[in-house]
């Protein structure tokens, strides 16, 4: 690959080493983010200072991103969700970065995802409405003139798998 291209995004990192506390310490709090840190060590036999201290270094180095709350987005006056599938016309290193930059600032949407295939991108998106829906797909996708085509898929329930880290 030339110097110039690089993929969209930050660069990769690479994978720090975890032993098997630190694999632990990221699957109980994968499970429950607000889990105490005597019950963490307790759980995995070590100090509680040991433990804080584990548990400062996987956020450092980033193996553990955030701690995040699960939202019941109807209660929030958001209830219909959909999966929007947009594909860029011009592949171009400015349009494809100017997109990936505006796209999760956008209102309404929970998650970017950036595919291979014959999509560029997914957005998860929540709205207050069908018509809220529409009018951000028209106002803010379709109207984009790096989007070429914009395709939404409803979502009807989502289920969170259930396979453990």
């Amino acid at each position: 690959m030339p110097k110039d291209r690089r993929t969209p995004g930050p660069p990769p990192r690479p994978v720090p080493a975890l032993d098997e506390v630190d694999r632990e310490l990221v699957r109980l709090l994968a499970a429950d983010g607000r889990m105490a840190n005597n019950a963490l060590a307790d759980a995995v036999g070590i100090a509680p200072s040991t433990c804080l201290a584990r548990v400062r270094s996987l956020r450092q180095r980033g193996i553990i991103r955030g701690f995040h709350a699960a939202v019941d987005l109807a209660a929030l006056g958001r209830p219909l969700q959909a999966m929007v599938a947009v594909r860029i016309g011009a592949h171009n290193r400015a349009e494809v970065d100017r997109f990936r930059a505006k796209a999760p600032e956008l209102p309404g949407v929970l998650a970017l995802f950036h595919l291979s295939g014959a999509n560029d991108y997914l957005l998860h998106v929540a709205a207050e409405s069908p018509d809220a829906l529409r009018d951000f797909v028209l106002d803010h996708l379709t109207a984009d003139p790096a989007v070429v085509h914009a395709e939404t898929s409803l979502i009807f329930e989502h289920v969170p798998g259930t396979h453990s880290l």
